[in-house]
């Protein structure tokens, strides 16, 4: 049978129903921002692979650190042993990082880096004697993955609670932070939403863990960009009432908002932190969950061992990928993508459908008033060269930060003329 035929036949892909598939291209080469088809021709992975090839497809540098490593120890179980790889990377992310958030765990994905920091602020609560704090709160329109307890964190309506009906343990919500980036900070709490949260924490903060978000950028169930103040107040109330503040940077960190991490631009440290995706350059699956010194020697004994935790071969990559991260001021190249998207996608503002055109660092948005035409954009993709994949109304690139600005004015114009009807 055909390849794409028999994928069609047996291969169940992420967020399709299995008897009506949706249309598939056959990759068979990925270099720098270029996928090659099996036809030959080429499309620009405007979407970084979800966001995760930070650094552009199979840099030398990690593809040189994975074939080093294989060759001499390509994994071992990390309960009772360790190595070089997970030392080093260790090093360098505890360097990268705020002073403090020093105490790393890792997973093999960013669902399981969330569910195992949900793990890590329960377990330091029950160990100080609060027996009643095993709930979690978190802001309306976020996602923090597809595990389970990470599922149950993501938006209630436009997150996938209703596929899984009274199955997903109920949480605290509040409505997502309600001041868009760059707009004007309100001081009244009233409006800039932290009173809802004071309001929560007074009546329920007995039950709550933990609040976690992903700063200034909610990602997957909307690309909302929300003002950094809102993550000091948060801050301060966590403080306060004693709950721990998870930041999922799963998608924000190394660079992608303009700023190293995404909390760089609120000034705020929070007491667990998710990261996942670019940490490898996407080459392989690897995650970290970054716990400060004080909340680990609350925890006791994490109950939490995946079996290819701190894969050497993932750590190697993770490695010489922070080494090519450190080597480029990165954050400049997104604050580059940023402006050349906010001039190019200008022009959708006047587009009948599109109900908002907005960009931070390497992110740009086309909100459109309508879910888009998924197949239709899918053959247009194969034939223009921009690979681009829209979820309900957001169209949306992340493209690798090495873009070039003739290659993201490639990406703009299918953007646009997507927005403008096919």
């Amino acid at each position: 049978m055909e390849d794409l035929a028999f994928d069609a036949a047996h291969v169940w892909h992420p967020y399709t129903a299995r008897f009506t598939p949706a249309p598939q291209h056959k990759i068979v080469a990925a270099k720098g921002i270029w996928l090659t088809l099996a036809d030959g021709r080429q499309m620009i992975d405007a979407m970084s692979s979800w966001w995760c090839t930070a650094f552009g497809h199979a840099p030398e540098p990690l593809v040189t650190a994975l074939q080093d490593q294989a060759a001499t120890l390509p994994h071992v179980m990390f309960g009772g042993l360790t190595h070089r790889p997970a030392i080093e990377l260790t090093r360098r992310l505890v360097a990268a990082l705020p002073e403090g958030l020093d105490q790393v765990f890792y997973s093999d994905s960013g669902s399981v880096a969330v569910e195992v920091a949900v793990k890590m602020a329960i377990q330091a609560q029950l160990a100080q004697g609060r027996r009643g704090r095993t709930s979690l709160a978190t802001a309306r329109g976020g996602y923090h993955g597809d595990t389970w307890k990470a599922m149950s964190l993501c938006d209630p309506e436009s997150g996938m609670h209703s596929h899984f009906g009274a199955a997903i343990a109920p949480h605290h919500f509040v409505a997502r932070p309600p001041i868009a980036y760059g707009a004007a900070w309100p001081s009244d709490d009233s409006r800039n939403g932290l009173a809802e949260v004071a309001a929560l924490f007074e009546r329920h903060g007995d039950q709550i863990a933990a609040f976690i978000i992903e700063p200034i950028v909610q990602g997957a169930s909307g690309m909302y960009f929300y003002h950094p103040a809102y993550l000091r107040g948060l801050r301060a109330l966590c403080d306060r009432f004693e709950i721990a503040l998870i930041f999922d940077e799963i998608a924000t960190g190394f660079s992608r908002t303009g700023s190293d991490f995404a909390m760089h631009k609120a000034g705020v440290v929070p007491d667990i932190l998710c990261l996942g995706k670019a940490l490898t350059g996407g080459m392989m699956s690897l995650a970290a969950t970054v716990a400060s010194r004080d909340l680990a020697a609350r925890t006791g004994a994490l109950m939490h061992g995946p079996t290819f935790m701190a894969n050497p071969l993932a750590c190697a990559v993770a490695v010489a990928a922070l080494d090519l991260w450190q080597s480029r001021d990165w954050s400049a190249e997104a604050r580059r993508i940023e402006a050349q998207f906010t001039q190019e996608l200008a022009p959708a503002r006047g587009f009948a459908g599109v109900a908002d055109v907005r960009a931070l660092g390497g992110i740009g948005v086309i909100e459109m008033r309508a879910p888009l035409p998924m197949d239709a954009i899918h053959r247009f993709c194969a034939e223009t060269g921009v690979w681009l994949r829209p979820f309900g109304p957001m169209l949306y690139a992340m493209p690798p930060l090495t873009i070039a600005p003739d290659e993201l004015s490639r990406v703009t114009t299918a953007m646009c003329t997507i927005a403008r009807g096919l």
